[in-house]
């Protein structure tokens, strides 16, 4: 059957609502069931194979651990500490905005676990405060991106998995380039609310700033305590996530004590829902991906892309449009694991580092679930915030300029993902 045609059949389930997960199966059957029935259970056999990987058990306890985190008064907590940190530098709340996105982004793990977690509180803030609801939601949605790039992330896991690279050395290689995000960020915001005339907060004092420090000081611990425990050899990234829990724990029942059985039994279903998504569709795709092998997918891409140029950095440009557009449409999750298969033999022909390569994908996906008019931080916060996916359209576009920028810097200076990883290993 016509390649064309499959993956035609896909993107029309995806458009009329069919889940990710189920719409590759759905494809991936389809091939099978016209090209070679007898090859439908061999193929099947794929789907356990997709998540039989040790790494992927780190998943299910990431999500929980920012479920944990989101119910244990752990973002307020955040919150106030970095409002007592940033608040009275030109854009006020906004800083204070990304700073609590930084400080969470080292436990949740997850964009859209930010975006609705923080995202409710942030935008109360900063409209008690008067500042416009474009603002407010834009720039919830572009700093929640923090968390899909600052370590741990999940999007790190998944690729790591995919394209069998350390997870260590992707978490190095996220910092720098997170923390070059988030100073665009705070660039954006600056210049936004000096001209809009945003009022500042009142500098905090240092006994303050101390008293907030210390009230969120265990919940600032577990980015420390993963990272350290990683490099120093305790515990894998695997049984990182694991231990990310457990303090999750601690921190709910008897250190901050607002966590009880009522809300752990919840977090432990919304947890078990979002990554019965994730495994579903990371199973899907390796059925799909005997499709994409047999037909030879991969290397017809490859050679498009290499017919065109073999110039790592215009081939970069090019991977970065491709993805800044279907990022536009497919979630990003769904779209990291499909694209990675096929892009990491493009790369790695020409020299990229897969790497540095991971840090530049994500990135991109990462932008494009801010772009319109499918990006899904958006709707995100839309729904958490109350706010008109149309004003959200409007607001968020200031604050893609300083992403596309940080996504240029990066591919012409690859460095800044992989100078770290080269010193510490």
């Amino acid at each position: 059957m016509d390649v064309a045609i499959i993956f035609i059949i896909w993107i029309i389930l995806l458009f009329l609502g069919v889940p990710v997960g189920f719409s590759l199966l759905i494809a991936g059957l389809l091939y099978f069931m016209i090209g070679d029935w007898s090859l439908v259970y061999s193929s099947g056999a794929q789907l356990i194979a997709g998540i039989d990987n040790f790494t992927l058990l780190a998943i299910p306890f990431f999500i929980l651990t920012g479920a944990l985190m989101n119910s244990s008064g752990i973002t307020d907590r955040i919150f106030d500490f970095a409002r007592s940190l940033v608040g009275h530098i030109t854009g006020g709340i906004g800083h204070v905005n990304i700073t609590a996105s930084l400080m969470f982004s080292g436990m949740s793990g997850s964009s859209l676990a930010d975006a609705g977690g923080l995202g409710q509180l942030e935008i109360k803030t900063m409209r008690k405060a008067g500042y416009d609801d474009d603002y407010n939601g834009g720039l919830t949605a572009a700093s929640a991106i923090l968390s899909g790039i600052i370590p741990p992330s999940l999007n790190m896991i998944i690729y790591a998995a995919i394209a069998n690279v350390s997870v260590a050395s992707m978490f190095i290689a996220g910092l720098v380039p997170g923390l070059l995000v988030c100073v665009s960020l705070f660039a954006a915001a600056y210049i936004l609310a000096k001209k809009r005339g945003y009022q500042v907060l009142e500098k905090a004092s240092l006994k303050m700033i101390g008293k907030d420090f210390l009230r969120a000081f265990w919940a600032l611990l577990t980015p420390v305590i993963i990272i350290v425990g990683i490099f120093s050899g305790y515990f894998t990234p695997t049984e990182a996530a694991v231990v990310s829990t457990c303090y999750a724990l601690i921190l709910g029942f008897f250190v901050y004590r607002e966590l009880n059985f009522q809300k752990l039994y919840a977090n432990i279903v919304d947890s078990m829902k979002l990554t019965g998504v994730v495994v579903l569709m990371l199973a899907s795709v390796e059925f799909f991906g005997q499709f994409i092998a047999r037909e030879q997918v991969a290397i017809q891409v490859a050679d498009f892309f290499l017919g065109v140029t073999e110039n790592p950095i215009l081939l970069l440009l090019l991977i970065s449009v491709l993805l800044l557009i279907l990022g536009t449409f497919i979630e990003a999750l769904a779209l990291l694991v499909l694209v990675v298969p096929v892009l990491i033999p493009v790369a790695t022909s020409v020299g990229i580092d897969p790497i540095f390569f991971g840090i530049f994908v994500i990135l991109c996906l990462m932008i494009g679930i801010l772009t319109p008019p499918m990006g899904m931080a958006l709707f995100v916060v839309s729904r958490v915030g109350d706010i008109p996916v149309g004003t959200m359209y409007r607001g968020v576009l200031p604050f893609l300029l300083p992403l596309f920028a940080v996504l240029i810097i990066l591919i012409f200076v690859p460095e800044i993902a992989t100078f770290l990883v080269d010193i510490l290993n």
